[in-house]
């Protein structure tokens, strides 16, 4: 008997929060596609376990998502491996300051074409899949869309551009297709250009009425809810912030 079990496409999905939505949506009966720019090892173990769970129920592709061809031919490449796409999930971004004064053209590429322009095309790439299926589409946003983080000028206009996308799909795209947003706070800090000092950690946890970081699992719970349990939910951006989007 052909396998029924949805399929969907997480971005950026090889560590951190996307390898835990990745898991969580595998323990929720999802098939997976796992997308990664250039993590190959963990992108492989992650598949293999998930594959040693439940045989052929994940495969992974990789992509850059800053160059148009490979963006689309990510969709085209996740369509076709089981022939049906319910769900998409963008959560690949790029993160690093770029003070206005300093920012270059490539700064500007980079950070745009990846966290904003590669999740409409790659969106368009699937869409018929996702309309055929009644699919969900959620984007991984930022409480920074909304309240600017000083010297990300570019991350933080790509991020209040994805929300806008977020709202005007879940419009354009009704009924045959669900769009929704989740906006973490504090749920793992920055790595490499964009770490954090911990008298920065320290301040923010600070403006966080719960006074602690969130985990993975908080944000890969709330994307499976939005994807499994919310049929009559479209349009929306949860925060998963501890509170802290209260007092920024």
């Amino acid at each position: 008997m052909a396998d029924t079990s949805p399929v969907v496409l997480v971005t950026g999905s090889a560590h951190r929060l996307g390898a835990r939505t990745a898991q969580v949506l595998h323990e929720r009966g999802w098939r997976l596609v796992i997308h990664y720019r250039s993590r190959e090892k963990q992108a492989s173990a992650l598949v293999a376990s998930l594959n040693g769970i439940r045989p052929d129920s994940a495969t992974a592709i990789q992509a850059d998502l800053s160059q148009m061809d490979e963006v689309r031919k990510l969709g085209e490449q996740a369509v076709a491996r089981w022939g049906r796409l319910d769900g998409l999930v963008n959560n690949a971004s790029v993160f690093y300051p770029n003070p206005t004064p300093e920012a270059t053209g490539e700064d500007w590429d980079t950070v745009l074409h990846t966290n904003l322009r590669a999740p409409f095309f790659l969106l368009q790439a699937c869409l018929s899949a996702l309309q055929k299926n009644g699919g969900c589409v959620v984007n991984l946003i930022d409480i920074y869309s909304e309240k600017p983080l000083a010297d990300h000028p570019l991350y933080c206009a790509s991020k209040s551009g994805l929300a806008a996308l977020t709202r005007s799909w879940a419009k354009d795209l009704a009924p045959a297709i669900r769009v929704n947003g989740v906006s973490p706070g504090a749920i793992l800090w920055p790595e490499g250009e964009a770490a954090m000092d911990e008298n920065h950690q320290r301040a923010i946890l600070e403006k966080t009425p719960l006074a602690q970081t969130g985990t993975p699992d908080d944000i890969a719970r709330t994307i499976a809810f939005l994807m499994c349990d919310a049929p009559f939910i479209t349009g929306q951006i949860l925060a998963v912030d501890g509170g802290r989007s209260l007092n920024m």
